[in-house]
This record gives C-alpha cells, structure tokens and sequence, in this order.
C-alpha cells in the first residue's frame, strides 16, 4: 500500500513551492496531500493558518501516516483542534526561523512568530533544517527568549528541542547546461530578492567602489521584485545601465543561461538560511563571493568569504578575481543525487 503523506506549507512563497514540487516529483510512490497557502500576508499566515484550514484539515488527514509540516505552520494549535492530527507522527521543517530573522526599516521583533515556531517545534515529533547555522540559531534563540521570561519556565527546552533534530536542506534546482558555454571573466551576477534582508546597499557600495578604481565589469541582476523595491536597487539599474547584461526575474532556461555564462556570484545577505540561489551559481561554474556569516561558513572555504557588511573588502576581493577568478567550489553535496537518500529515509520515517 502507498505511503501516504499529508504535506503543510502555510507561505508557498517561491522557495517552498520549488522544495514542495521537487518533492513531489523525486517520491512519486507516495501518495501526497496538500494544503498551502499563498505566501503574502506573513502575520496573518503564520498564526492564522489553523483557522484557514479548518473546514479542511480533518478530511486532509485522514488515513496520512506522517504529516511534514512548514515552520510556517501553527503545528501545536493545528493539532489541538484537529485530535486526529495529533495521532500521527509529525515532521517540522524549517527553511527559516523567525529568531534569527532581520527586521525591516519600520519593523520590530515581535513575540508571536517565535512563539508560534518554539509551540510547533514542541509539538513535532521531529525537527528537519535546511542548514546547521538554521538549527543553532533557532536552538541559540529559544534559549536566550526563555532566559528572559520572568517565571515557570521549564528547564532545558532548547536542548530537549536539539536532540530531536536534524540538517537536511533542499536540493539545489536542476541547470539546463547551454550547448555552448562561454564564460565571462567579468560578468557579475547578483541572483536575489530585491528586499531590505539582501543589503543591497552594501553591493552598491562596493560597485562605486570598483568603478572609481577603474575596474571594468558587466552586471546580470536577477531575482524576483518585492511589491516596494528598495530605492537603492532601482538606483543600480539607473547608474549601471550601460554595463547590465540581463535584469529582472528571468525565464528559467535564461536564469540558467546566464549563470553557466557568469564568472561570479554575489552576496550581500543579512538573512540566508540556506542560500539556494548562491549554490545554484556555484554549481553552474560562478565562483561564489559570500559575507562571511549566517550560513556561509559551513558551505564556503575561507577564501570565498569577505568580512559581512565590508564593502570595501567586497570591492577589493572583486577587483582580484576580475579577469581571472578562482576556481568554483564543489556544492555537489546539495545536488539532488546526494541528498534524496536522506529524504528518502526520512519521509519513510526512519
């Protein structure tokens, strides 16, 4: 008899629609089912998801024998209304936590999204995170919350937490490999979301900078917009015009294209779980340019990494690997053939 799974992703945002296909399409033998939600509206998808799934949550679970549900998803009151849910064994998987996750200008740190994770984490029977650096913050993060709780706090939550839990992160995206590649030496490519966590200001920073020491390069800058673009990205489409080779969030056979056509990737995050869109370029052949933070140093030698928020040390490393950069480091440790043994056990519930 198939294995059947109910899947919970509460923000099908861009990056958990790829992870909810890819799995879809690598375990065809299991007989999935879906609920998601569109992935706008943060504050009301990760406490509201319960009330939006109401009329369909017990009919979705029945007969599932393991339920994968986003970090996203209030897993503790989905479970508290839904008592068959709570009968079957649940697997919590974060590709973000909301401890470790920057605020925007105007924004603050609010309790409820924590909460809502540090409940649905308890409530799991397993922890799933798509990097290490994710696991430790999120651990990291419920410690110091507690710490500040003034009483009746139980002792050792976050270490009960961690040996629950475990690294598996999402395999990178297949390439189409053009027929012919032609790589050039001076073709940076910046592939993320136009938002405020990108620091896209320090990438600007650092282009005035190779400009004014005279370095000549070409831009691709992709990714997708957010509906309020920071002033600053739509500045480098204005000041570097003349030198952008592609710009926008492209096809995906012209994304591919220009990664296999790149010399180098740029980072500038302050928030990166995982960093999906760098691994893709490093296994394309662009040779990856990452902060030295967040998720980086588990994936990237030291020689790829600049000191986080340094634009001048980004400019300078950029202006040497110009022409001439360094070879690419191998990422086949996220390629889909590695990592869907994992998977495989995992959703089996080994």
């Amino acid at each position: 008899m198939r294995r059947r799974i109910l899947l919970l992703s509460a923000y099908q945002s861009d990056s958990h629609a790829w992870w909810v296909r890819w799995l879809q399409q690598a375990f065809p033998g299991i007989d999935w089912r879906l609920l998601t939600l569109p992935g706008r509206h943060f504050k009301w998808r990760i406490r509201g998801n319960p009330l939006s799934w109401l009329d369909e949550i017990e009919s979705a679970c029945r007969g599932a024998d393991q339920v994968v549900a986003t970090s996203m998803v209030d897993l503790a009151t989905l479970r508290g209304l839904c008592p068959a849910l709570a009968r079957i064994p649940a697997i919590y998987y974060f590709h973000e936590n909301q401890f470790a996750y920057p605020v925007g200008p105007g924004q603050r740190h609010t309790l409820e999204p924590r909460v809502v994770q540090l409940y649905g984490a308890l409530a799991a029977e397993r922890l799933v995170f798509n990097s290490d650096w994710n696991r430790r913050s999120f651990l990291a993060g419920v410690d110091a919350l507690l710490e500040r709780m003034p009483d009746a706090v139980p002792a050792g939550v976050a270490a009960r937490l961690g040996r629950r839990s475990m690294v598996l992160p999402v395999p990178i995206a297949e390439l189409t490999r053009p027929a012919t590649e032609h790589r050039d030496p001076r073709l940076i490519v910046w592939n993320h979301r136009w938002e405020y966590d990108k620091a896209p200001e320090v990438f600007a920073r650092a282009l005035d900078r190779l400009a004014a020491d005279g370095h000549d390069f070409h831009l691709a800058l992709l990714g997708p917009r957010a509906p309020k673009t920071p002033a600053v990205l739509r500045g480098l489409e204005k000041q570097w015009a003349p030198r952008i080779v592609a710009s926008g969030c492209v096809a995906r056979s012209a994304y591919g294209a220009i990664l296999h056509r790149a010399a180098i990737a740029v980072s500038t995050a302050i928030h990166e779980f995982q960093g999906l869109g760098m691994l893709e370029a490093a296994s394309a052949g662009a040779a990856p340019l990452v902060p030295d933070a967040l998720v980086y140093p588990e994936q990237y030698a030291t020689a790829y990494r600049y000191p986080a928020g340094d634009a001048d040390a980004l400019a300078t490393r950029l202006g040497q690997w110009l022409g001439e950069p360094p070879s690419v480091p191998d990422v086949s440790a996220w390629s889909e053939a590695a990592l869907r043994p994992s998977w495989a056990k995992v959703l089996n519930g080994e």
